[in-house]
């Protein structure tokens, strides 16, 4: 049974800003959980939210899990994850960052107490490896085609480029990257709903010749629309991220024909729990996955590579936070742009509780 929560509210230091195109981060605000049973075995989670996306924001997260969600865990059987999600949309509408970091703690403390890694527990392993790409910030053509250059050096063989503020200078920084990395290389543009349905046909348009692999979220994500009608005209796959938080959003996209692809995240989902229902719908409609990331430590960055590895519709990953950071709060590996799950039960990562504390704005414990 479960005894405690923790609940700490910390800051991870950058390597340089994150900026799309709604946001510039210097550094990570995120929230981690630590579940304690009655037996000693715990359990890390994580929420990264995104007040833009998911409608939290970092302060409403801590005290949503602090008051509302954390009480509802103390006695509760980890094993019973439907009937704790359930628990927890009876008491709150959406808020999925604040439920991920519960649920992905329960999903690490069933593998500890089963002595299983989590992807052995949804469904087991159905990839040998997770390939993951470099994610390059929104920067000049020059910068990016800089930075895309010097990745590709280091034996990565996929690029995403961020874009979204421009339309012309989009257009640019896309020829320069894929000029900067050769035709070999894939590469991957997201627009983060930085355009409109003209603007993005005019850019697809105008970057036929660079061979993009997919252009994720052009557009509003409530513009399901536009999004349908650039898909109908758009001679490369169109992803959607921000516009699919739950299954009843991708009934609606799967519905309108509106995307060829979709972005799963356990922020948007509410967890492993809630994603693995999202896969197994975009499975159903023949739609393949990608696992994206806020970027997010190691907890959740380990959560989503369990998730990647166990889902056959599932064809790519973008687990790559952990790269993005000075410090994190556990090792992760990478093989070049390979991502190396153990096979240590639950997450499969030891977290530095000391250097959690360190971090840590402010914290809590329910019991």
């Amino acid at each position: 049974m479960i005894k405690k929560v923790e609940v700490f509210a910390a800051r991870l230091q950058l390597k340089e800003p994150f900026v799309i195109s709604y946001v510039h981060l210097d550094d990570m605000p995120t929230i981690l959980t630590r579940i304690e049973t009655d037996k000693g075995v715990v359990g890390w989670g994580e929420a990264v939210p995104d007040q833009n996306v998911t409608g939290e924001t970092w302060e409403s997260t801590y005290h949503v899990i602090k008051h509302v969600l954390a009480p509802l865990l103390i006695n509760e059987d980890p094993f019973a994850v439907e009937r704790i999600h359930k628990k927890f949309n009876e008491k709150i509408d959406g808020v999925p960052s604040a439920k991920a970091a519960l649920d992905i703690a329960l999903y690490d403390l069933m593998g500890k107490i089963t002595g299983q890694p989590v992807y052995q527990l949804i469904g087991g392993k159905a990839h040998k490896e997770l390939q993951v790409p470099r994610v390059i910030s929104i920067k000049s053509p020059e910068e990016m085609a800089k930075d895309a250059s010097e990745f590709v050096a280091s034996g990565f063989r996929n690029i995403k480029i961020k874009v979204g503020t421009n339309a012309e200078l989009d257009i640019a920084r896309i020829r320069a990257v894929r000029e900067a990395i050769g035709d070999e290389v894939q590469l991957r543009v997201d627009a983060n709903q930085g355009w409109n349905r003209m603007e993005t046909l005019k850019v697809i348009r105008e970057t036929i010749a660079c061979h993009v692999d997919w252009y994720e979220q052009p557009v509003k994500a409530h513009d399901l629309r536009a999004l349908k009608e650039i898909r109908a005209l758009s001679p490369c796959s169109i992803m959607v991220d921000e516009g699919v938080h739950n299954i009843y959003d991708l009934v609606d996209v799967i519905e309108m024909r509106a995307a060829d692809m979709l972005n799963i995240k356990l922020m948007k989902s509410g967890g492993i729990y809630p994603a693995l229902a999202l896969a197994s719908l975009a499975e159903a409609a023949e739609m393949p996955c990608q696992v994206g990331s806020m970027v997010e430590s190691a907890i959740a960055t380990m959560a989503g590579a369990h998730l990647a590895i166990s889902k056959s519709i599932i064809h790519t990953n973008e687990m790559v936070g952990p790269l993005m950071f000075v410090k994190d709060v556990a090792n992760v590996t990478y093989d070049k742009d390979i991502l190396q799950l153990s096979h240590k039960a639950g997450l499969g990562i030891e977290v530095d509780e000391q250097y959690v504390k360190e971090i840590t704005c402010f914290s809590c414990e329910i019991k």
